[in-house]
Parts: C-alpha cells; sequence; structure tokens
C-alpha cells in the first residue's frame, strides 16, 4: 500500500511545483519586461510540461527508458481520447467555430517523425537534436505569427500583452519576495516529486508483474494528463472550445518533440517492441481521430465524448492485460 501512497504523493507534489514554476516564471518575466505573448508561447507551455519532463529524465537516469517513452506515448493518447472525450461529455465543445489546422498539422508532422525515428530502436543524442530542431521551427513559426497578429491588431495585443489578464499565474502586484518563493517552490518540487513517482511506480509495476513500460503508459501517463484534462473541464464549461483543442494540440506537440528531444539528449532511449507494434499506432490513430473536428469543422459532441472516452479504457484494458 505504501508505495501506491508515494506514488500519489509524488505526483500530487509534481502538480503543484509544476503550477508553482509556472506562477513564478510568467510574473518574474512580465517584471523584468517581456511581453506576455511570449511568455504564454514559452515559459507557460515549458512550465506545464514539466512534470512530463522530469519524468522521463529522471526515468532514463535511473535506467527505465521504458518508463519514459510510456509517460510520453500514454500521455497523448490520454490527451485526444480522455483529455477531450470526458469535457464532450459535460458540454459539447463547439470546435466548429475553431482554427487550429496549423497547429495541428505541425502535431501530425510531429508525430510522423516521432515515428520514424523510434523504429530506428532507439532515441539517441541525433534523434534529440533533430526532433529539437523541429521544435525551434515550430516555435519560430509560432513567434511570427504572433507578430503579425499583433500588427494587424496592434491596440488590443498591446493591451493584452502589456497587461497580461490573460496570462495563466499573471499577477501585477505579486511581491519579488513571493515570485522567489514560487520559484525555489517549484524548482526542489519537481525532482523531489519525480523521484518520488518514478521509484514507486517501479515497485508497483514490479508487484503486480508488469513491466515499467505499461506502467508508464497508464498510471503515470493518466496522471500527468491530469492538468490537461482540468484545463479543457474548465475551458468546456466556459464555452472555450478554441482553448480547450488548443490545449491538447499543443501539449502532445511538445511532449513529443520537447521531452524527449531533452530526455534523448541527456541519454539513450531504447524502443520496446510492443511500442513499434501496438503503442505507436494508437497514438497516431487517436490523433487523426479529430480531423474532423480539425478541418471539417465539427463539434465534439457528448456521443464523440462517450465514444472518446470508451475507446481510451478499452485502449488501457488492452495494456494492461
Amino acid at each position: 500500500m505504501m508505495p501506491w501512497i508515494l506514488a500519489a504523493l509524488g505526483l500530487l507534489i509534481l502538480l503543484l511545483a509544476g503550477d508553482a514554476l509556472v506562477k513564478g516564471a510568467v510574473n518574474l518575466s512580465l517584471r523584468v519586461g517581456i511581453p506576455a505573448l511570449i511568455v504564454s508561447l514559452t515559459i507557460v507551455a515549458f512550465g506545464t510540461s514539466a512534470p512530463e519532463l522530469l519524468i522521463s529524465v529522471n526515468a532514463v537516469l535511473d535506467d527505465k527508458p521504458g518508463l519514459a517513452l510510456g509517460n510520453v506515448v500514454g500521455s497523448n493518447t490520454a490527451n485526444i481520447l480522455l483529455v477531450l472525450g470526458i469535457p464532450a461529455i459535460l458540454s459539447v465543445l463547439h470546435t466548429s467555430t475553431c482554427n487550429t489546422r496549423k497547429t495541428y498539422v505541425f502535431m501530425l508532422v510531429g508525430s510522423i517523425l516521432f515515428i520514424a525515428l523510434a523504429f530506428l530502436g532507439e532515441f539517441t543524442l541525433v534523434s534529440g537534436l533533430i526532433l529539437l530542431a523541429v521544435l525551434a521551427c515550430v516555435l519560430t513559426d509560432a513567434f511570427l505569427e504572433a507578430g503579425r497578429h499583433r500588427r494587424e491588431t496592434a491596440a488590443l495585443a498591446l493591451a493584452d500583452s502589456e497587461e497580461g489578464e490573460d496570462i495563466e499565474g499573471a499577477d501585477p502586484d505579486m511581491p519579488w519576495w513571493q515570485i522567489v518563493v514560487f520559484l525555489v517552490l517549484g524548482l526542489i518540487g519537481l525532482p523531489l516529486g519525480a523521484d518520488l513517482l518514478v521509484d514507486n511506480a517501479s515497485i508497483i509495476a514490479r508487484q503486480y508483474g508488469v513491466s515499467d513500460t505499461v506502467i508508464g503508459l497508464t498510471l503515470v501517463a493518466l496522471g500527468t494528463s491530469l492538468p490537461e484534462l482540468a484545463t479543457t473541464v474548465m475551458a468546456a464549461l466556459r464555452k472555450q472550445a478554441d482553448v480547450a483543442l488548443g490545449n491538447v494540440i499543443g501539449s502532445n506537440m511538445f511532449n513529443l518533440l520537447a521531452i524527449i528531444g531533452i530526455t534523448a539528449v541527456i541519454g539513450p532511449i531504447p524502443v520496446d517492441p510492443e511500442f513499434l507494434q501496438f503503442d505507436l499506432w494508437v497514438m497516431l490513430g487517436a490523433s487523426l481521430l479529430i480531423v474532423p473536428f480539425v478541418f471539417f469543422r465539427q463539434d465534439i459532441t457528448r456521443l464523440w465524448g462517450v465514444a472518446l472516452t470508451g475507446l481510451y479504457l478499452i485502449y488501457v484494458f488492452v495494456v494492461l492485460s
């Protein structure tokens, strides 16, 4: 029972530390004059994915690469099927009004590149650098597009970027000491939480006779998808379908390019043959399921929500069995 408690404690510490790091980094950046638009595209994206990154890095350093790869692949599958499915059951996601085509194409290209590199048998230093180079191209395009958008809507964009009201964790009145406390808590809590979760998830795996890979695909992946699920549920209830869909697409793209890219630079990640035969194709298939919502302006109805959630439960059952 104790490994389950410690794993849950590790996950809780990761989520709280990630939130603290985002708040501290956002407010520090805004205080030193970095525009909020840039902060939202970089620091917030990196900060909210910090738990997945720390888990993957720790898993590789602890010689548990299956946990690292399972975390990312399982998280991406959960993001599409569960993180879009459950909110759609609660409230129809009116994705027909969203324009996420370019970002979605980037995500698909990243997924195909990721699968191609996986078939080489191992994510090496070169593989990591390739993924990070593609990420740099995606971020550059985002910066250029943001610049064009700001020039077209100068007054409105200037007000938004200077006030930072729409940036998660932004507080113009936050004192310096509080910013420092958030940063310290985040930087200390993330490695501590990652250590607790990785070590105890591996103990659970051994107790039940399942591999680190399976634990990464299920328990760890589901846990690290909780922030995205919470964000998407709130977006659905507030009728902000663009936030919900954009959150999932952006998170998946970042998981593939940044997390595995950085982790592979730190140490090699061998690819379990089961990934090549099943899990990677499930991840790609789940990504293709949202084509109607991105390109044909279909809404994600409650029926679709039930179908997506049901598919995820079937996937978990198959993996565990």
